[in-house]
């Protein structure tokens, strides 16, 4: 149990007396920013109530806040998120935190974010591509609570901080490549409708054609049904665009899963590629290279974006204000055998 210093209460009495977190606790008593106005009076008023005007840490020292980041990444650490997440783990452990992982799709608690700010054990938290309702980060915003979203799906609130890779520019840069081999019809496999990285990355591709005075035609885009795009995807959306009267000379996916199940689409119909068709995809995990024919990408800086992830929730949690809310890393393009110059015509 922590002791009582006559005449001061304890961080934690503070944020048990409230039931807020002691990271908030702390970012109230340091006088920061992004605190709502209703928890920085409670917190306040329990200071007075409990310890007169100051708060010190058990042993009367200054204050240091050592509980685990927690980490939510409600996915299979597959070769997408699990890059993200040892980086997470690396980085945290160079501030001397540990990281309270909550991760894997089974049965997953739909509840856990919007039940953070009641949480005393954790000091911050780190949430990678979260489903959630939009409404979950507001009321974490609300509360004050800390935390960093790492390649948010759709648009986080004001004020939120927020990592993720350049994906306007990735996809720009993939069909530029397609586009100096000489391919204008270019079609596309993108992601769910909703996400953020599927409106950035039509974009990117639209603005490469558009350097070369072409118009991306929609007639050649697929979307990815409900859930993650996977080779499934691939498969039937690259086999529905193969199979138009007058096919794309190239297509860009999504990701490389995507890619890996336009390869097979093509393969099942005598498409060869790159001769007869060039395939990109996004994100440069394995499968990538391990794919006949290699496939050319654009590779995201997963391990980066954990890093900076941790970084930027480190300095909040340092009594510090955000240097940046919303961070894009670049990507990289990487040539591989899958694409090629364009078919001559038949």
């Amino acid at each position: 149990m922590a002791s009582r210093i006559p005449g001061q209460a304890t961080v934690r009495d503070v944020a048990a007396a409230t039931g807020v977190s002691i990271a908030t606790v702390s970012r109230v008593l340091n006088g920061r920013a992004h605190v709502a106005e209703e928890t920085r009076r409670r917190v306040q008023e329990a200071v007075d109530r409990l310890g007169g005007h100051s708060v010190a840490s058990a042993s009367g020292g200054p204050r240091t806040v050592t509980h685990p980041v927690y980490v939510r990444c409600p996915y299979p650490l597959t070769d997408y998120f699990g890059p993200i997440v040892s980086s997470i783990a690396e980085t945290l452990r160079l501030h001397g935190r540990e990281m309270l992982l909550d991760a894997g799709e089974a049965a997953p608690d739909r509840t856990a974010v919007r039940r953070l700010p009641s949480r005393r054990d954790i000091a911050g938290a780190v949430l990678i591509l979260p489903p959630e309702p939009i409404d979950d980060l507001h009321v974490l915003r609300a509360a004050g609570f800390p935390f960093v979203v790492i390649d948010p799906r759709v648009p986080v609130p004001r004020d939120t901080l927020a990592v993720s890779a350049a994906h306007f520019a990735g996809a720009r840069q993939a069909a530029s490549h397609l586009v100096a081999l000489g391919h204008r019809r270019i079609g596309v496999v993108s992601g769910p409708p909703h996400w953020m990285a599927t409106s950035a990355r039509l974009s990117g591709t639209a603005s490469a054609l558009a350097d070369v005075g072409a118009l991306f035609d929609p007639a050649l885009q697929r979307q990815g049904k409900d859930g993650e795009p996977v080779a499934r995807t691939g498969i039937e959306a690259g086999g529905e665009l193969l199979d138009l009267p007058s096919p794309p000379t190239a297509i860009v996916c999504f990701n490389d899963k995507v890619a890996v199940g336009v390869l097979q689409a093509a393969a099942a119909r005598g498409i060869r590629v790159p001769e007869d068709l060039s395939v990109t995809g996004f994100d440069d995990i394995d499968v990538a290279g391990a794919a006949t024919p290699q496939i050319t990408t654009v590779r995201q800086p997963l391990q980066e974006m954990g890093r900076m992830g941790v970084t930027m929730l480190m300095r909040v949690l340092n009594g510090h204000d955000a240097e940046a809310l919303h961070i894009e890393l670049a990507t990289e393009l990487v040539e591989r055998a899958s694409t090629g110059p364009v078919p001559p015509r038949r």
